[in-house]
């Protein structure tokens, strides 16, 4: 089968949300060990405003002080110019710009109009001029919690005006987890008809939340239509504070572990994952949406209980 490809963003989307600072040791320990798994990319931190983000006030030192392994991408979330000045002094393999397809969602996470995103972030892809890879995560294309559906068309136009800026990827989000896989699986379809032949080189990734419990039901309509990329956050964490109701992304475990079952090729070794992923609610001092850190692996046995040996040499002892 094709190979997938991951991005994990729990240090960056997951950590944000957090109401305790997660120490700098902390994270630079837990962005090493994920490191060593096989992802594609990992979403170390932010460089935005301390004031707008404490928790992730850190980014620079994170940066400075994290082991880089061959292969993985360190991509980080910039929101301007000063914000990608300095990621590039900090080594950023990425920068990774974001604005909202909704008006309303996108005047409430980043106080503008889209036209005004859109114009900010284009001046940091021109100043940027190919130094560093961008990307650009486009959000609420699935849906927006205060004005209810977001036009398929609305989403390609964004997505295409950056490409023609001459962007590295565009990332699809569902940032409210209001996707259904009838509707992901339209979109996959409508970004491919635009965009395979006019720009083959374009990395398109998919970022899904599970708000409504389907975010593992999108990544298999995504994967069906021929996506290989996406976001995903270990344990769960995560969700957008400026879209009501909006809780965790995909569980990075589960979406892999998933795809593994059913004989995908990831790249990830998920035994590996699993045993940092148990390690996150000690981390951030809480229990994590996972299911799978709760259940364990589908080839996790259990020892078989001491009466039902005794049974089963009750009853084979009868059959005899």
């Amino acid at each position: 089968m094709t190979r997938l490809y991951f991005n994990e963003v729990a240090t960056r989307d997951g950590f944000q949300n957090e109401c305790n600072f997660i120490p700098t040791g902390t994270k630079v320990e837990l962005i090493d060990e994920l490191s060593l798994c096989g992802y594609a990319k990992i979403e170390v931190s932010s460089f935005t405003s301390p004031k707008a983000i404490p928790m992730l006030r850190d980014a620079d030192e994170v940066m400075h002080r994290i082991k880089r392994v061959a292969g993985v991408e360190y991509t980080v979330l910039v929101p301007n110019m000063r914000g990608a000045e300095r990621a590039m002094l900090a080594q950023a393999d990425e920068l990774n710009l974001v604005m909202s397809v909704s008006e309303t969602h996108n005047l409430s996470n980043l106080r503008m109009p889209r036209a005004n995103s859109f114009s900010v972030l284009a001046e940091v892809i021109r100043e940027v001029d190919g130094k560093t890879p961008i990307n650009v995560s486009l959000s609420c294309c699935f849906g927006c919690p205060m004005e209810g559906n977001v036009a398929e068309a609305d989403v390609l136009a964004y997505a295409k005006r950056f490409a023609d800026l001459g962007v590295r990827g565009i990332t699809i989000c569902d940032t409210t987890g209001m996707a259904h896989p009838a509707q992901v699986s339209r979109m996959v379809a409508g970004f491919q008809q635009a965009f395979d032949a006019a720009f083959p080189a374009l990395q398109l990734t998919l970022h899904f939340h599970n708000t409504r419990g389907m975010g593992l039901a999108n990544v298999l309509a995504a994967v069906q239509g021929g996506v290989t990329r996406f976001d995903a956050s270990l344990g769960g964490l995560g969700g957008c504070p400026y879209a009501p109701g909006a809780s965790g992304n995909i569980a990075s475990e589960e979406a892999i572990h998933m795809l593994q079952a059913s004989g995908h090729d990831t790249g990830i070794d998920i035994d590996r994952l699993m045993k940092i992923a148990r390690q996150l609610p000690h981390i951030v001092s809480h229990d994590v949406p996972s299911q799978l850190v709760k259940s364990g692996l589908i080839g996790d046995l259990h020892p078989v209980p001491e009466y039902v040996r005794e049974l089963r040499k009750h009853y084979e002892g009868s059959a005899g």
